[in-house]
């Protein structure tokens, strides 16, 4: 209690007390990009996009898959895959002490979530990578969850699509991290044999071995808008090479002009930009698509003038 507290009369401090509580928590949002305060069921109603600037927030992988698949007939996959310190890694902290925290702030075992469900009616593996675990870093069980997961599209011949936002591997599991870039790009490899579509959409950041395998070994490589993405950092480059890197270096913008990555897709459009995408490549229609066209025939069957009958007309 302050020394202004002290001093105030008893029921001047409950008045303050109970006026102050009755004021909700967690209703107003500050955007990094243009300092806006902004009213949180607002930007979530806009996908975590801010209505100012158009900036895309960071969001965790449940929330991802939750905004992107169809809301019937999801189920989480492989959830019983959990890090292992093998190496019995211990820097300021031991391995396995900082794993137990990551999975206490974040709810999650590790930093990447797979889902199977539908995309407009399209049956497709999702995975997500929760950057707020351990910055979505790759170790053994964030790569054999996305392989499991891109064999489980293999068996099923239904599309794969990733969203990565990652610093890299993970550099307490040493070796065994960087083991995941080639399991990873192999079974990428077979679901391209196979004719099986992946689709890699890169969100802000995504850095590393991640950025080195999965992220950009897509049939299509998709960015949100202003994404950063790329091997080393900006500042570790123009250390090493000692000159100042163009304006914008490593956006997402800056990816698609020089060729790096094949579209940037905002937020609000990423379901029907994707849908359509994998129903070119399977061959297949969108449930969503086909109820249009139902609806617009049927409006224009009942726009028609009715014919009247007439058995002298029919053909024999």
């Amino acid at each position: 209690m302050s020394w202004i507290d002290k001093i105030l009369p008893s029921g001047v401090r409950k008045e303050e007390g109970e006026r102050r509580s009755s004021v909700p928590e967690g209703l107003w949002k500050k955007c990094v990009k243009c300092d806006a305060v902004l009213y949180r069921p607002d930007v979530e109603r806009n996908d975590d996009v801010c209505p100012k600037c158009d900036h895309h927030m960071r969001i965790g992988a449940r929330r991802r898959l939750d905004i992107f698949l169809d809301k019937e007939g999801r189920e989480e996959i492989l959830a019983h895959i959990e890090p292992l310190d093998r190496l019995k890694f211990r820097d300021k902290k031991r391995y396995r002490d900082r794993i137990a925290a990551a999975q206490k702030s974040t709810g999650e075992k590790d930093a990447l979530v797979a889902m199977r469900g539908t995309l407009e009616g399209l049956p497709i593996v999702c995975v997500a990578f929760e950057f707020a675990f351990h910055g979505g870093s790759m170790g053994y069980a964030v790569g054999e969850k996305f392989t499991r997961a891109a064999q489980l599209a293999l068996q099923e011949s239904i599309p794969l699509v990733c969203f990565s936002a990652s610093g890299g591997a993970r550099m307490q599991e040493a070796l065994i991290s960087l083991m995941q870039m080639a399991k990873t790009s192999a079974v990428i490899e077979r679901m391209k044999i196979a004719r099986v579509p992946y689709i890699s959409v890169m969100t802000d950041p995504i850095y590393g071995g991640v950025s080195a395998s999965l992220a950009l070994l897509g049939d299509i490589n998709v960015a949100e808008p202003d994404a950063r993405a790329g091997f080393a950092g900006p500042n570790i480059i123009e250390q090493t090479i000692r000159q100042k890197l163009p304006k914008g270096f490593q956006r997402s913008e800056f990816l698609l002009e020089h060729g790096a990555i094949d579209m940037i897709v905002h937020r609000n459009d990423m379901r029907d930009t994707l849908a359509r995408l994998l129903a070119k490549l399977t061959g297949q229609e969108l449930v969503a698509a086909t109820a249009d066209e139902d609806e617009e025939d049927a409006s224009s069957a009942d726009s028609e003038e009715p014919v009247e009958f007439n058995p002298d007309n029919r053909d024999d």
